[in-house]
Order: C-alpha cells, then sequence, then structure tokens
C-alpha cells in the first residue's frame, strides 16, 4: 500500500512517529509530508536517502491510500479525505474523535485503525473490530512519559515544586500514574498511591491533601473519581492534576486546560487539565513510537489490517 505520512496539527504536537533509521524493509511504499521532521531537525533529504517519497500535504491525501496522522485528523483537512481510505492514529473514535467518525469515516467508508495502546482497534461502517497485529501495551512508555512530563509540567505552571510538608495523593496504577509517581517521588516522601479499590480510604482523608494526581480515565458513561461534593471537601488551595486529561468525568465538571493557560482556579481548587502531555518530551518519545510502530504497523502491509476484519 502507499502509507502516507502527514504532519499533525493538533496543537503543540511535536512528536515524530517515524524516523529514517526506523525505515527497513517495509512492504508499503512512504510518502512523507515536506517538512515532516522539523522539530527534530530531520530533513526532507533524510527521509529521501530512506527511500520515502517527499510530497505536499495536499498531494499525500490524493495519491495515499492510507493516511497516518499521530493526533486525529483536524476538520481543516476534511475535504481532502478521499472514499475508503484507512485513516491511522491516536483517533479516539469513541472519545474526542466522535465527530470525525459521524462526519467523515462513515459516510466516506474509511477503515480507522485506532493504535490505541490498551486495545487497537479497526473501525468501519459503525463497528468495532479489535486487531491481533499489534500488541497491546505495545507503547507503554508513551502513556508513562503522559505522567512524567505532565507532572512535571503541572508543577512548575502552578510555581510548586513540593517537599515532604506536602501530603500528595496520586490516583491510579497505571502507567500514567506510574510516570506521575517518578517525577514527584523525587521531590517529596509524602505521596501515596491509591487504587480503584483502596480509594474510599483516600476519601476518608481528603482534606489532608495539598496535590491530587488523577491517573484514572472514567469516560463519559463512567462513574466521576471525585465528585463535585467531594471537591468542596478539600481544603483551600490544592491541586488537583488531572493527568488522564479525562476532563469533567474522571473529576466531575473540571475543564480542559492550554499550554498557554495551564491552571485555573474555581472555589479555591486550582485544576491542570492539559490532554497530550507526552508532547513536553518529545525527544524522548519519538524514538520509542517510531520503533514501536514501525515493527508493529508501518513494517507490514497495511492491507493486512483490512483483510483482518474481512476473514
Amino acid at each position: 500500500m502507499k502509507l502516507g505520512f502527514i504532519k499533525s496539527n493538533f496543537p503543540n504536537e511535536r512528536r515524530i512517529p517515524l524516523l529514517p533509521e526506523h525505515i527497513k524493509q517495509f512492504a508499503n511504499s512512504i510518502y512523507i509530508e515536506s517538512g515532516f521532521g522539523e522539530f527534530l531537525a530531520i530533513s526532507d533529504e533524510d527521509y529521501l536517502k530512506a527511500g520515502c517519497t517527499i510530497l505536499s500535504r495536499s498531494e499525500i491525501f490524493a495519491s495515499c491510500d492510507s493516511i497516518f496522522s499521530l493526533k486525529i485528523i483536524q476538520p481543516s483537512d476534511y475535504d481532502m479525505i478521499r472514499q475508503n481510505q484507512v485513516i491511522i492514529g491516536w483517533t479516539h473514535p469513541l472519545g474526542s474523535g466522535k465527530e470525525f467518525m459521524e462526519t467523515q469515516a462513515l459516510p466516506k467508508n474509511l477503515y480507522v485503525l485506532d493504535i490505541d495502546n490498551q486495545e487497537p482497534t479497526m473501525y468501519h461502517q459503525g463497528k468495532a473490530y479489535p486487531t491481533k497485529l499489534i500488541p497491546q501495551n505495545f507503547v507503554y512508555q508513551n502513556s508513562f512519559y503522559a505522567g512524567y512530563a505532565g507532572v512535571l509540567h503541572a508543577l512548575l505552571s502552578f510555581g510548586l515544586l513540593p517537599d515532604s510538608d506536602l501530603e500528595v495523593a496520586i490516583l491510579g496504577s497505571g502507567n500514567t500514574a506510574q510516570g506521575a509517581f517518578y517525577a514527584i517521588s523525587k521531590l517529596s516522601s509524602t505521596v501515596q498511591l491509591f487504587y480503584r479499590k483502596t480509594l474510599p480510604q483516600f476519601k476518608q482523608q481528603l482534606d489532608k491533601y495539598s496535590i491530587i494526581i488523577n491517573g484514572i480515565e472514567v469516560g463519559d458513561a463512567g462513574t466521576p473519581i471525585m465528585t463535585i461534593e467531594e471537591q468542596a471537601q478539600l481544603k483551600k488551595g490544592t491541586f488537583i492534576i488531572d493527568i488522564a486529561a479525562d476532563a469533567g468525568n474522571a473529576i466531575e465538571g473540571n475543564e480542559l486546560t492550554t499550554v498557554t493557560d495551564s491552571v485555573y482556579e474555581k472555589n479555591g481548587i486550582y485544576y491542570y487539565t492539559i490532554p497530550n502531555t507526552p508532547t513536553f518530551a518529545y525527544r524522548n518519545i519519538s524514538k520509542i513510537l517510531s520503533e514501536q510502530f514501525s515493527q508493529y504497523i508501518f513494517k507490514e502491509d497495511i492491507s493486512n489490517f483490512i483483510d483482518e476484519i474481512a476473514d
């Protein structure tokens, strides 16, 4: 297949998901948008030497069977998407990508390969087909860095590097929560980890904590990890870092924040809920993503993913 790579125009995205050094014996013909590697100072010439074809963004959409966009394709590109194309990336079809699925995927008969770390899945005509071609947890480091880099950015944005006089709670046990613990445990020895089963213990002492880091995602239909009523029990000045970025869901009522306006205050409580925090460590993450994506996605013929759901 002709596999085209476009630069993600998602706000503040800097990760490069394919490096020239990993392009070896690919079954697909690789087409790269001009300037694709700019954030790592990788030139178009470097990709040419690796056997790629360099095209403009519009030419990528017009000539390629499948399109890779690390983050969800933005509405400014919708008109260029053609019927029956394969769209690959972190599309989040059941979350932030719902509009894309409704306005593009269904009417254009797109095959959407959402490369979710826990359950990589092909979506086609409203049906979900978990793929066996990509192993679960294949890019767990990306989630780890989401917690690691996100917590460091949150603390610096808030203007606070905690010491052991401040009590810290981390909610969750997954990769993101582990990254958060790795970051903040170097600053403070008063860090407690709470899992779903031990959340009742956490909620018995809500007013104890100065910093609460949430690494649990519940989604639109889930039960909040902290309700509005529970947040009202926190002491004034508490800083909630929703590193899962599950805005309004896990931490009921909280709102997404941005890099330029990363922290807001409401009723005496401070909130940080930036999505896409791994991009703060884009130099670390790019190599990891490129290695793993090349091995499990780019190297094999993309048509294999379509054949899998047809069997």
